[in-house]
């Protein structure tokens, strides 16, 4: 079993997948009813037999030409593009300088939308010349089967959530080996957040656990005082 096979259950989907995973979004009906609802609304309760078939071939159509994660990605980024011009009065980053392209790293923000905080981080590497991160989410947020291959064609892994003491300490192992594969063999850039769960009341203080089990699979005690 190769390294990256050990990580199958929660790392991102790799560009020879995506073909086939886009195709099972399309024939997901949880997937299709979703888009439906949102564009349609009350339509959807006495059109809804029209509506869906019409989805599938326009998703069709719009995705017969995208088989790389980048492809899926330039698709986020134009839809980033328009919500800051639309939403806000710009961004800006600072630092990315003393940045080398050709390594990895790992990003740990604040927490407030795991949407967007690490979408936010993606588009300064973006526009600066950057790889994009993979982005850790909980399996507590996807509650639908095609969320979970939604997030995994957009470069996320997964953190296993409602495990007992022993699974969890085995999860957080294969998470840090993972991180650390990723970081330093496939000089990827990761994100994850500080804390489980946002910070609602502004305390953004970084959990000793997510610390830990960074370490896991490397060198010293991050939490030493």
């Amino acid at each position: 079993m190769t390294e990256v096979d050990r990580f199958a259950d929660i790392r991102p989907y790799r560009d020879e997948e995506v073909p086939a995973a886009i195709e099972r979004l399309i024939q997901d009906d949880e997937f299709i009813g979703a888009i439906a609802k949102y564009r349609f609304g009350s339509l959807m309760s006495w059109l809804g037999w029209a509506i869906r078939p019409l989805i599938r071939q326009f998703l069709r159509h719009k995705w017969a030409k995208v088989s790389t994660i980048h492809q899926v990605q330039m698709g986020v980024t134009r839809y980033m593009s328009r919500m800051i011009a639309t939403s806000t009065q710009g961004v800006s980053f600072s630092g990315l300088e003393h940045l080398k392209k050709e390594q990895g790293y790992l990003f740990v923000s604040n927490h407030r939308d795991i949407a967007m905080d690490p979408a936010f981080v993606n588009w300064g590497l973006h526009t600066h010349g950057f790889d994009t991160v993979r982005i850790a989410i909980g399996d507590n947020l996807l509650i639908y089967p095609w969320i979970h291959k939604l997030v995994r064609v957009n470069k996320s892994f997964i953190v296993k959530r409602g495990l007992n003491m022993r699974q969890k300490l085995e999860a957080s192992a294969l998470m840090s080996r993972y991180m650390h594969f990723a970081m330093k063999e496939k000089h990827e850039n990761l994100w994850i957040a500080q804390r489980q769960g946002r910070a609602k009341d502004s305390n953004d203080r970084t959990q000793d656990s997510v610390l830990k089990m960074m370490a896991m699979a490397g060198e010293g005690d991050v939490t030493e005082r």
